[in-house]
């Protein structure tokens, strides 16, 4: 089950990549509706046009695509361009709605010649539903079965041809016959601090804010990666700038915005600093298992794996060893701290494990 990105008192976070009903609407206003409108991804764009193009060219539908990548990065938005560049109807589901073959045996039966279906989080489906997947993908039809025991009959159903779309966040999730019968898989990439300006002087523009260029770069580079989070901190900043009668947003006022709401210039919020602060000052640097990690902060052990240590691991602030985690380097200069002599991750043993995955049972220091 997903970890939803919230903080120990029930809110979400302002920097978690998941979104919530009011990221939702926002984003269905300054959803781009074209390829050449969409921000970033250019390698994924170019392979993605080049598919839809050559269906059109064909006459014939196009083949099933597969995203992949961490949350908030536009899968949802690309899918629906694909249905829009198409010119056909897109019908949205998600695999955990989807429990049973039957749900998807009623999905599948009621869509249109060349209909798009995108299925978010289709590594989520139940197994059933995955291999009735299999032969609608494959063959147009599934096998309906009718009856129970001995009695049981299996009607064959066919389907008008279809593009199924698929986002997942964890492709390794997926079962190899279901990933093999995508025709064509794009990986999405976080965003760079450049792209992510672009992203966000589109949605100023479409909100009517007016800001500086340094603006843009003071939120962009806060936003991790992540268009969903840079918009999300844009709306915020819209707020303060509303509260405080500022008309023309600077870096000076994005930076005071996002400094109420505990958001530093790295992107880190209250969660990720409490992580990094135990273990440089409780634990010296560690390694220290995650469990005690956790309760250090006073947080669930699987909202610090989940929600804080992508982030800081994937910044070089965090290492994950066999032995348990570790402070980077990186982590005392972000704290303002000296790095010690005898730090952690300058031990030989640790420098060679950083690069393996910490054992399923972390060990737990006391």
């Amino acid at each position: 089950m997903a970890v939803e990105e919230r903080g120990s008192v029930g809110q979400q976070r302002l920097v978690g990549a998941e979104g919530d009903y009011d990221d939702q609407q926002l984003e269905a206003s300054l959803r781009p509706g074209t390829l050449h409108d969409f921000v970033g991804q250019k390698r994924v764009r170019a392979q993605l046009s080049l598919v839809l193009e050559a269906s059109k060219l064909r006459g014939r539908t196009a083949d099933h695509v597969l995203l992949s990548g961490p949350p908030g990065l536009g899968k949802t938005t690309l899918a629906m361009i694909i249905a829009q560049e198409l010119d056909v109807p897109l019908r949205i589901s998600s695999g955990p709605a989807i429990q049973h073959a039957g749900d998807l045996a009623a999905i599948l039966s009621s869509l249109t010649h060349g209909e798009v279906l995108f299925l978010d989080e289709i590594h989520r489906m139940s197994r059933p539903a995955e291999e009735m997947l299999y032969m609608a993908m494959e063959d147009f039809r599934v096998d309906i079965v009718v009856g129970k025991g001995a009695g049981a009959t299996s009607i064959p159903l066919d389907l008008p041809p279809f593009t199924l779309v698929g986002a997942t966040t964890r492709a390794g999730l997926l079962p190899g016959p279901l990933r093999d019968r995508f025709g064509f898989t794009g990986h999405l990439e976080f965003y760079s601090v450049e792209e992510l300006e672009l992203v966000l002087r589109r949605s100023a523009g479409l909100l009517d804010l007016t800001m500086t260029s340094e603006a843009f770069t003071e939120v962009a580079s806060r936003s991790r990666g992540t268009p969903r989070i840079a918009n999300r901190l844009l709306r915020r900043v819209r707020d303060w700038a509303l509260v405080h009668g500022v008309e023309r947003i600077d870096a000076r006022a994005a930076g005071s915005a996002l400094d109420m709401y505990e958001v530093d210039a790295r992107g880190l919020d209250r969660l990720d600093r409490n992580v990094l602060s135990a273990l440089v000052n409780k634990f010296n640097g560690g390694p220290v298992g995650l469990s005690t990690l956790a309760i250090a902060v006073g947080e669930e052990t699987e909202t610090v794996e989940t929600v804080a240590e992508p982030f800081l691991v994937r910044e070089g602030l965090l290492g994950r060893t066999p032995r348990g985690r570790i402070a980077m380097a990186a982590a005392w200069e972000h704290l303002g701290l000296d790095v010690p002599e005898h730090a952690a991750f300058k031990d030989p043993a640790l420098k060679t494990a950083l690069a393996t995955e910490p054992d399923s049972e972390d060990p737990s220091s006391t």
